[in-house]
């Protein structure tokens, strides 16, 4: 069954974060569902949820309580049930050691927090509208971080 919408999800600590992201899309005129959690606990018991409606998308803060955007990718990588999902890292650092990190555990793509708003709309319209399947077929450390 195809759906006719982006099915997003964000997990992010920070509530201001979260809601630009939301206001974000709702700005943007493209076909999305956006769904947020405020730490990794409350994402990975969303998506290990029997009737999870799995995101396409899905934004994982790096620095989060309880469990931490690393710990996330980590679990979400190790289980199949989760190939289809495109995971962008979302964070304020910009440390070569996270960005290596992320890459080499699997996510697609890393995302600088950008500090506009304008800008965030342009990324994130960006991040929903590339072709995941054919951009994994490709990925290398050049590619891997957003710059816009």
């Amino acid at each position: 069954m195809q759906k006719d919408y982006i099915h997003i999800i964000l997990a992010d600590d920070d509530e201001d974060d979260r809601m630009f992201f939301t206001d974000a899309f709702e700005e943007l005129k493209i076909g999305t569902k956006v769904k947020t959690f405020n730490d990794g606990v409350y994402l990975m018991d969303y998506l290990n949820a029997e009737d999870c409606n799995l995101p396409h998308v899905l934004f994982l803060d790096l620095n989060m309580p309880r469990k931490s955007g690393l710990e996330c990718l980590n679990e979400i990588k190790a289980n199949s049930k989760f190939n289809d999902i495109a995971i962008a890292i979302y964070s304020t650092s910009a440390s070569e050691e996270d960005i290596e990190k992320t890459f080499v555990q699997g996510a697609n793509i890393y995302i600088k927090k950008p500090s506009s708003f304008k800008t965030l709309k342009k990324v994130l319209s960006e991040v929903v509208t590339t072709n995941w399947q054919y951009h994994t077929n490709g990925l290398n450390k050049d590619n891997f971080l957003l710059r816009l």
